[in-house]
């Protein structure tokens, strides 16, 4: 890379770092809030009415249609592409072991005019993050890109998911398989994720309910159960690799409540087809903003019945030697009759993405039991933990 470019990605990540402080929280579970005050209630709804005036609003409605939707969706403020996945190495000195994998696409749309004419007009900010869960490194391996779209170095393609920041990819073919590919000095990967099923549209018709108020909300599915193949490199060796991955995809325009901390997050693959994805928004003050929980089938179906209340209870927590965030790392989930036991695939899975999205966090592999077995295995995300979100 020559040294305009890397001029280039370190003015973009300042710019990045300031117009999308807390991006994560925007795309992925933001906005919650219980019941406010009626000055803070007042003042939410001035920041909703200012985002919605640029923005544009998630409607309940709105039906969901493929393969536009996997696409990207400029007019709303942030959106995600979000893939984890649970690999067994199959060759190698570690042949037979197990690791983890994250690979993220974010995209923003700044309050640049779109009708600007410049070509340098940031309007719209495409980010990513790739990490590998390595349990003899004790923790994770990170990298990540920021570029403004354009230039021939980022783009998002409006029909199907098409993106890319320099060199890194992620797209969607004709046959419904996902490709990754990550380039850096610390780690590289391709992998290839295919479907089985069509997505699962999460809350009603793919409306994600994110707290009591109408607008905090997003469009959100899921692919759950992606059969995975690929090569992953690392310290100048390459490894075949199979397993299985999980993807959501969620956009919004909807800023994070003044009123909610954080949330905990979770999509599983379980070992008899089915998947179960549920979050938690919780609020300062230590209750709770909004719940939610999914199981589908291994069809791709939603189970039968009302979606079940779901409770997030930490089992066992671990603190960050680096940032002295605490995370419950090993957590519970009860949910109806079935409760779930979390375990993390080793504590050490903090990310600390300061640089660029402004946020610290613990996005991990963990493990699935019931009733003392093993029943499947996907990833843990939990926010909030190193100090309040912000946007």
């Amino acid at each position: 890379m020559n040294p305009p470019c890397r001029h280039m990605r370190r003015r973009v990540l300042a710019t990045l770092a300031a117009a999308v402080c807390g991006l994560r929280a925007t795309c992925a579970e933001a906005a919650a809030g219980d019941a406010p005050a009626t000055g803070d209630a007042l003042a939410t709804g001035d920041a909703l009415a200012a985002g919605e005036a640029f923005y544009r609003p998630v409607v309940r409605g709105e039906p969901l249609k493929f393969p536009r939707d996997h696409g990207a969706h400029p007019p709303f403020r942030t959106e995600w592409w979000y893939l984890t996945g649970w690999l067994r190495r199959l060759d190698g000195d570690r042949r037979g072991q197990p690791l983890g994998v994250q690979v993220t696409f974010f995209r923003s749309r700044t309050r640049h005019d779109a009708a600007n004419p410049s070509r340098f007009a940031p309007t719209q900010l495409l980010l990513a993050h790739a990490a590998l869960a390595l349990p003899e490194h004790g923790r994770l391996v990170h990298a990540q890109r920021a570029a403004r779209a354009g230039f021939g170095l980022a783009g998002a393609s409006g029909d199907d998911t098409a993106l890319a920041i320099d060199g890194w990819s992620l797209a969607r073919d004709e046959a419904d398989r996902y490709h990754a590919r990550i380039d850096d000095r610390r780690f590289t990967l391709e992998l290839d994720a295919a479907a089985h099923a069509p997505p699962v549209l999460q809350g009603d018709a793919g409306f994600s309910r994110k707290g009591p108020l109408g607008p905090q909300a997003s469009h959100y599915y899921s692919r759950p159960q992606l059969r995975t193949t690929g090569v992953i490199g690392i310290d100048g060796a390459h490894t075949a690799v199979e397993g299985v991955a999980w993807l959501d995809h969620e956009w919004s325009s909807e800023i994070l409540d003044a009123a909610a901390n954080g949330w905990d997050w979770t999509g599983l693959n379980l070992d008899d087809g089915s998947a179960l994805v549920a979050f938690r928004i919780r609020l300062r003050n230590g209750g709770l903003a909004w719940s939610y929980a999914r199981w589908s089938t291994a069809d791709g179906v939603a189970i039968a019945g009302d979606d079940p209340a779901v409770r997030f209870v930490p089992a066992r927590h671990w603190t960050s030697p680096r940032t002295g965030a605490r995370y419950p790392v090993a957590m519970r989930l009860e949910l109806g009759a079935r409760t779930l036991d979390l375990e993390p695939l080793f504590d050490d899975q903090e990310l600390d993405t300061r640089a660029s999205t402004g946020t610290i966090y613990w996005e991990g592999a963990v493990r699935a039991f019931e009733a003392g077995r093993e029943v499947g295995r996907g990833y843990l995300e939990l926010t909030g933990y190193a100090g309040a979100l912000r946007l």
